[in-house]
């Protein structure tokens, strides 16, 4: 490609992108420079066989998977390695005390410490909005899986394992993460996505173990008054007092605020012990559970969490035709649950049952495909709030000529 006088600036810079080696020269070469024997070293360069550069760009995929589904790819890891010897998990880490208590109150406190209350008061103006998002959330959602899932048992579809584990997924609040970042992506209302964010915290310590014991409280096998005193001092009592470090003790706002992200690990880690522990435990004890029931439940949970979006996404537009940011930040806060306050709860509800972690199976698929269809959907979604915000604009000196009194 280089003429025998060497190369020249563009002649480098094609061959070494060609050749895959665009900044991976070594600190004596620079692409920029005309001297004969930078040029002679840069040509003299081995090209990369078609083979390197194929395990190169998969494993760069490879890479780039992991970092989107990290969770659900240490999910399926913390499962396969408790199924390899489960007393690991079920007696020698001392679950009683590890997985099912310090844990969840250290999760718990973390999601305190790290909640600003005072968005609630700047986002809380949109009345009908939040009620809309809320009711659907907790109610519409878990009515509509509550009768299929109970249609799917007395057909004989699934078995009740796994049907009562879309329920309880189906009372869970809305994720805190996920929707932010979901909103911010397809141009919604990130003040409206916040507001549903923190009051899903808030209201979901109550809200869910109510709606699991309506609707599972017979077949749950549990103790109402046990669980109840249960939840006030592993869930509550530890968010209540990460609440009051947030609001009442600088340096621990300003050191929460300089490490975000290791709160968010920690959250993470912890989530994976409670998994694994409670497989672990589930493994040793054995369910009546076959492989074709799993995937079954999987294919059914991605059709029910299709469908309540497409239901949300019809409301929305009766509801709030001509507010498309609101629309597009209900359609992820109307159904989207959090894995993150789900695990904890489910483990404390149902600590000493044996299906507690079939419980979580449904949880566990519909997060990560609520981020994968959310993601799908975010360039369609920001075309529509495009597009209808030109409808509006458009819209705007017809009304001003058909009510022109409006102007006085």
């Amino acid at each position: 490609m280089c003429k025998e006088g060497g190369c020249n600036d563009d002649e480098k810079t094609i061959l070494l992108t060609n050749t895959g080696t665009y900044g991976a020269a070594s600190s004596g070469t620079s692409i920029k420079g005309s001297s004969h024997v930078k040029s002679t070293e840069i040509s003299e360069e081995e090209p990369v066989s078609p083979r390197r550069f194929s395990l190169l760009w998969f494993a760069s995929q490879l890479r780039h998977a992991y970092k989107t589904h990290s969770l659900l790819v240490s999910f399926i890891v913390a499962i396969l390695l408790a199924s390899v010897y489960p007393p690991i998990g079920a007696h020698y880490f001392l679950p009683g005390i590890t997985s099912s208590w310090l844990t969840v109150m250290l999760m718990f406190f973390i999601s305190g410490v790290c909640l600003k209350t005072e968005d609630l008061s700047r986002a809380s103006q949109r009345i009908k909005f939040n009620v809309f998002v809320q009711s659907f959330n907790y109610i519409i959602v878990s009515l509509i899986v509550m009768a299929f899932s109970r249609a799917l048992i007395h057909s004989g579809i699934l078995p009740r394992n796994l049907a009562d584990g879309m329920v309880i997924c189906s009372c869970l609040p809305v994720t805190v993460n996920m929707i932010l970042v979901l909103t911010t992506s397809a141009n919604g209302d990130e003040a409206a996505a916040v507001f549903s964010a923190v009051f899903g915290v808030l209201t979901g310590t109550f809200v869910t173990p109510a709606l699991i014991l309506m609707y599972l409280g017979v077949q749950g096998k549990i103790d109402i008054g046990v669980v109840l005193a249960k939840l006030g001092i592993r869930v509550l009592l530890p968010l209540l007092v990460g609440q009051l470090l947030q609001k009442l003790h600088k340096p621990t706002q300003n050191f929460v605020s300089e490490n975000k992200k290791s709160f968010k690990n920690a959250q993470e880690w912890c989530l994976l012990f409670i998994v694994y522990c409670v497989f672990c435990h589930t493994f040793e004890v054995g369910v009546d559970t076959t492989a074709g029931d799993i995937f079954l439940m999987i294919f059914l949970q991605v059709l029910v969490l299709i469908a309540v979006m497409a239901l949300a996404w019809a409301c929305l537009g009766v509801f709030f035709r001509d507010e498309p940011k609101l629309r597009v930040t209900g359609l992820f806060a109307c159904t989207q649950k959090t894995v993150s306050l789900g695990v904890p709860l489910i483990g404390a509800i149902y600590e000493h049952d044996p299906n507690a972690a079939l419980y979580t199976l449904p949880l566990i698929v519909w997060h990560p495909m609520q981020l994968v269809i959310g993601s799908a959907l975010t360039p369609y979604l920001i075309q529509f709030v495009e597009w209808e915000e030109r409808r509006l604009e458009a819209r705007q000196p017809m009304l001003h000529k058909s009510h022109p009194e409006s102007l006085v």
